[in-house]
């Protein structure tokens, strides 16, 4: 099966001015955001993604456009089901006033039981993405055969939900996963298990791409089937000031 590049977005003004953007128009990066996007194929160049799939909102647009000048050949789709977690009657809202909120006791702690008003709930927000994951990897797979690599450009909330999919995590604890903006997290699908190869990395990608005309193998044989060359969880995963308290999802 396909091994899954998920791009969160660079950052972003709203950021930089501490706002829950969610799906709020006209959220572009800022200059830190644009300078990590043109960072990107290079850093991406190794693992040669046969596509990309992206979020509409345009900070997610706005991060992929320098890999597709660089790769203008890169097929782009657009897949709502990745799209920002509709925050409702939060979208727009300082996060340090939403700190004060009831409800996000229930975010941080239990955000299987959290809806937000006016919105949809973190479960819902989970199982949509995970089920255009699965969907995008059959079709990469049927296309491009089980050896193939893709991208995912999302934002902190969805990549995070689909991580706690791939490691067999309770929605619950999803919070204890960190992703920066601009960060790649890389999952390596198998028929029996996902493999997290790379978490919220935001340094080289080198070590991950296959030897040339060889698919990557699931894993290395061991009774404990630790993946071929994993190299750990990289450089990106502390928080950071750009890191929302409902979990990244700006």
């Amino acid at each position: 099966m396909p091994t899954l590049i998920l791009l969160r977005h660079g950052r972003s003004t709203a950021n930089t001015a501490g706002l829950l953007a969610g799906r709020t128009p006209g959220i572009a990066l800022d200059e830190l955001g644009r300078k990590q996007a043109a960072d990107l194929p290079a850093r991406i160049a190794p693992l040669a993604p046969v596509l990309a799939v992206t979020s509409p909102l345009q900070r997610c647009r706005e991060t992929l456009a320098p890999l597709t000048e660089a790769r203008p050949d890169l097929a782009v789709h657009t897949e709502d089901r990745i799209n920002e977690c509709d925050y409702g009657d939060w979208t727009g809202r300082k996060l340090g006033e939403l700190s004060d909120e009831p409800l996000m006791a229930a975010v941080q702690q239990h955000p299987s039981a959290a809806a937000f008003p006016g919105g949809e709930s973190m479960r819902a927000m989970q199982h949509r993405a995970v089920e255009a994951v699965r969907d995008w990897n059959a079709r990469v797979e049927a296309e491009h055969g089980p050896g193939a690599c893709y991208l995912m450009c999302a934002h902190g909330d969805i990549i995070k939900s689909v991580v706690a999919d791939a490691l067999g995590m309770h929605l619950d604890l999803f919070q204890r996963v960190s992703v920066s903006p601009c960060s790649v997290t890389v999952v390596r699908y198998t028929a029996l298990r996902p493999f997290l190869l790379r978490l919220g990395d935001t340094g080289e990608l080198d070590s991950l791409a296959p030897p040339p005309d060889q698919d990557p193998p699931p894993g290395d044989g061991s009774a404990t089937g630790t993946p071929a060359a994993a190299p750990g969880t990289g450089t990106g995963t502390g928080t950071d000031a750009s890191e929302a308290p409902v979990g990244g999802g700006l």
